[in-house]
């Protein structure tokens, strides 16, 4: 089985390219056919030697693999299916007699708004975190993508080269895959790579500590961070994960950030009707987050197999947008894009029916 080359950085392809009889600048030549020029081949980096990209095909290949479906709303929001070989995800320990060792599937999600082109990307197959109302997180964890699998989403869908911006808001919880995730930012932000800015990036956690210190430390990305209850019971009803690292924690470590310059902090606040949707929850908001420079965004819950909830009617949404505002919190209701194809918020299952 060949390795991929998408994924790695120029030293790593100079020593590829030494140890392949090319001289040592073919690194970066290398890159630039991969990350700029977005060359589907070895046989298209035609400023190595015939013999050079014979030695390198041998044992590589550049790694990007085409979507196997595509579903497009009648909003414009696209959803794209990429197969992923399981026997290369990273994090699993599985024998090779596991009948779901074959292969898995992820989805990355391209939102069209006027002048914007928005990627949401999966950064794994499934999801440890088991959070109630997420369909990801029901099916549970099949691995961890490679930078090379992340970085393929935005080489592969049909708008590569128009793409403006990405989230980090797919299948699975990016701190819960942080050196791959790191490693795929790298490149999108490197010059030799996509050149892309920082703030065309948006990291979106439930709060994996201490990853997430981690990623304020080594990134200059946005963060937006799960919250969907401000109290702490009740929220870990909903999200095991308040038992390991509780949202008090994760706000108390946000405040030792500034994010009052270019780098920005949200909060994702999805609205069950009767469950979270009060002024009780809307006051304790306003506790928890006074002083800190944010932005609340209020999302629909997309309803979802035996999950018993509603999603707040937009009377009370608005209530609760307009009482966050009062308070000086800047709240927006989040516009629902791609419900009908199963691409909104919590609906990525890493599976199409084309019945």
């Amino acid at each position: 089985m060949k390795i991929a080359l998408l994924g790695k950085n120029p030293e790593e392809l100079k020593q590829i390219a030494l140890e392949n009889g090319l001289p040592a600048f073919a690194g970066k030549q290398i890159a630039q056919w991969i990350y700029q020029k977005k060359v589907r081949t070895i046989d298209e980096m035609t400023n190595l030697s015939k013999a050079g990209r014979e030695r390198l095909a041998d044992r590589y290949e550049v790694g990007r693999v085409a979507w196997s479906d595509l579903q497009c709303s009648r909003d414009g929001t696209k959803k794209y299916l990429f197969p992923v070989s399981c026997s290369h995800l990273h994090g699993l320990n599985r024998s090779d007699t596991d009948p779901h060792l074959e292969a898995s599937s992820i989805e990355a999600v391209m939102i069209p708004d006027e002048d914007r082109r928005t990627l949401c990307v999966s950064s794994q197959a499934g999801c440890k975190m088991g959070c109630k109302f997420c369909m990801t997180g029901r099916q549970g964890f099949h691995g961890n993508l490679s930078a090379g699998d992340i970085l393929n989403q935005f080489l592969s869908v049909e708008e590569s080269d128009t793409l403006t911006n990405t989230v980090f808001m797919g299948m699975g919880e990016p701190l819960d895959n942080y050196e791959n995730v790191k490693r795929a930012i790298d490149i999108l932000t490197a010059d030799w790579g996509f050149g892309w800015s920082p703030k065309r990036i948006t990291l979106s956690s439930i709060g994996v500590l201490p990853n997430l210190r981690r990623f304020l430390d080594e990134t200059r990305c946005h963060l937006a961070i799960s919250m969907h209850d401000p109290f702490g019971d009740e929220r870990g009803t909903l999200m095991p994960v308040q038992q390991a690292y509780p949202l008090e924690d994760v706000l108390a470590l946000i405040r030792e950030y500034d994010f009052t310059g270019q780098r920005r902090v949200s909060f994702e606040y999805t609205m069950f009707s009767g469950l979270n949707d009060d002024k009780r929850h809307a006051d304790a908001i306003i506790r928890l987050l006074r002083g800190l420079e944010c932005r609340v965004n209020l999302i629909r819950f997309h309803k979802i197999p035996d999950f018993p909830y509603e999603t707040s009617h937009d009377g009370s949404m608005e209530l609760f947008r307009d009482r966050l505002s009062r308070a000086g919190i800047t709240a927006t209701i989040r516009a629902s894009r791609g419900e009908d194809i199963y691409a909104a918020c919590g609906m990525l299952a890493g599976e199409h029916d084309n019945s």
